[in-house]
C-alpha cells in the first residue's frame, strides 16, 4: 500500500506532519479531514526521500488542482468560513488563511473568488470590502458580520459563530427537503400510473370494445372520453401550462404579485402556519446572530430587512425597525405588527428583560426548528396512507371501468 506524508494544523494551528500508509490521496485527505484536522499538503513517501535528497522543487499533491464542481454549496462556505476562523484564531494572516484554505477547495468557483479576495486585499482593500465585490456569494449577512469583527478586533470569533450558523441553516434546510422527498415522490409515481393508464391501457381496450355490439357502461365511456380528450389535446394542455408557469413566474417577481402570492402562501389552511414559522426560524437566527456578534439592534434590523426574501416581513422589520428608533422595545413593536405570534413576542420580552438576547434568539430558533420539523413529519405520516387510499380508488374506478364491459361480454356470450 502507498506511503503518504502530510503536514496539517490542529484546532489549536499547531503543525502537524505525520506518514500513513492509505490506499489513494484521496483517502488520507478524507481520513484527515475527519479528524479536524486543515491539510496543508500531501506528498508521496518516495517523492519527499527523492526532495531531501537533492532538493528539487516539491511536486506536492496541489489540492487545488482537484476541483470536484464548479458551483459553491452550502458545505463550501460552512467549511471555508469553520477554516479561516480556525486559522485565524491560530494567529495565521489572513492572507496566508485565504492562500492555504484555497489548496483545499472542491469548488472551482470559490477557488477563483478566494483568489479574487488575495488579490483585492493586497490591492489595499478591507476583507468585508474583498467580499462586498462578490455579494451573488457573500450576502450582506455575511459582509456586516465581518465589518463587525474588523472593527472590534474579534474577527476570528465573528466567523466562529457565522460558521455555527450557516451549519444550523444548512442542517435545517436539508431536513426540510428530507422531508418532502418521499411525498413528492410517492405523488410522481401516482400520476405516473394515472399517466400509463390514462394513455396506453383505456384505449387499448377501447379498441377492444368497438369490435363488440355492446352498451358500455356509464363509468367506462366516461373514462374512454377522458382518455380521448386528454390524447387529442395533449400539446395544447402542455403549451397552456407551460404559459401559465411562466406568466405566474414574472408575475411573483414584481412587488404586488410578490405580496399576493406571500398573503396566500401565510393564509393557506394547515401550511399557513408552517410558511409562517419558516420566516420566524429565518429571522431569529438572522437577527440572533448579529445581535451576538456585537451588531448593534437597529443595525441588525436593517441587515435582516435586506437579506430576507420574503418581502411582507421585510416591510413589517422595517416598522419595527421605526419603532426601536423612537425608543420602543423590540417585542412591542413586533407585538404591534400582528404579525409575530404570541410565543415569539413573549420570548423576546423576556430576553429584553434578562438582557440576553442573543441567547432568547437562539432559543427561539430551536423551537421554530423543531415546530417545523415536528408538523412535516406528521404530514409526511398522514399524506403517504391518505395518498395511497386516493391513488387505489381512482385505479381501483379505472379498472372497474375496464372489467365491467368484459364481464358484460362474457356474460351475453358475444
Amino acid at each position: 500500500m502507498p506511503k503518504f506524508v502530510y503536514l496539517a494544523r490542529d484546532s489549536k494551528g499547531n503543525k502537524i506532519r505525520g506518514t500513513e500508509e492509505v490506499p489513494s490521496y484521496e483517502d488520507l485527505l478524507n481520513r484527515l479531514q475527519t479528524r479536524n484536522l486543515l491539510v496543508i499538503e500531501i506528498n508521496s513517501a518516495e517523492q519527499e526521500e527523492r526532495t531531501d535528497r537533492s532538493k528539487p522543487e516539491k511536486r506536492a499533491f496541489k489540492l487545488a488542482g482537484r476541483r470536484q464542481h464548479y458551483g459553491i454549496k452550502s458545505d463550501d462556505l460552512v467549511v471555508f468560513c469553520r477554516q479561516l476562523s480556525t486559522l485565524l484564531s491560530a494567529g495565521v494572516t489572513i492572507l496566508k488563511s485565504l492562500d492555504v484554505i484555497s489548496k483545499q477547495v472542491s469548488s472551482r468557483k470559490l477557488y477563483i473568488i478566494l483568489q479574487d479576495l488575495t488579490r483585492d486585499m493586497e490591492s489595499g482593500l478591507s476583507f468585508n470590502e474583498a467580499l462586498a465585490k462578490h455579494k451573488s456569494t457573500f450576502p450582506e449577512l455575511w459582509i456586516n458580520l465581518v465589518e463587525s469583527g474588523e472593527a472590534s478586533g474579534n474577527l476570528a470569533a465573528v466567523l466562529s459563530r457565522l460558521a455555527s450558523y450557516l451549519e444550523r441553516s444548512a442542517n435545517f434546510k436539508k431536513k426540510i427537503i428530507s422531508s418532502l422527498m418521499y411525498p413528492v415522490l410517492l405523488f410522481i409515481v401516482g400520476l405516473g400510473a394515472l399517466l400509463f393508464l390514462t394513455l396506453q391501457i383505456i384505449p387499448t381496450f377501447a379498441e377492444l370494445f368497438e369490435g363488440f355490439e355492446i352498451t358500455l357502461p356509464l363509468i367506462t365511456q366516461v373514462l374512454i372520453l377522458s382518455s380521448l380528450i386528454i390524447r387529442k389535446f395533449s400539446a395544447l394542455f402542455i403549451i397552456t401550462g407551460v404559459i401559465i408557469f411562466f406568466a405566474f413566474r414574472v408575475y411573483i417577481k414584481t412587488k404586488e404579485g410578490r405580496k399576493v402570492f406571500e398573503k396566500f402562501r401565510f393564509n393557506l389552511p394547515l401550511f399557513g402556519k408552517f410558511f409562517r414559522e419558516l420566516m420566524f426560524e429565518r429571522f431569529s437566527s438572522d437577527i440572533g446572530t448579529l445581535i451576538g456578534s456585537g451588531v448593534p439592534l437597529l443595525y441588525s434590523l436593517e441587515i435582516a430587512e435586506h437579506s430576507i426574501s420574503n418581502l411582507t416581513l421585510a416591510e413589517i422589520i422595517h416598522k419595527i425597525k421605526d419603532d426601536v428608533r423612537e425608543g420602543k422595545l423590540l417585542s412591542v413593536g413586533m407585538e404591534k405588527s400582528g404579525f409575530f405570534d404570541s410565543m415569539f413576542t413573549q420570548m423576546t420580552s423576556v430576553g429584553e428583560e434578562v438582557g440576553d438576547l442573543p441567547q432568547m434568539f437562539k432559543r427561539i430558533n430551536e423551537y421554530y426548528q423543531e415546530s417545523t420539523e415536528t408538523f412535516l413529519s406528521r404530514f409526511a405520516t398522514i399524506f403517504e396512507p391518505l395518498m395511497l387510499i386516493f391513488m387505489g380508488g381512482v385505479i381501483g374506478i379505472m379498472v372497474l371501468g375496464i372489467f365491467l364491459p368484459i364481464f358484460q361480454i362474457a356474460t351475453a356470450g358475444v
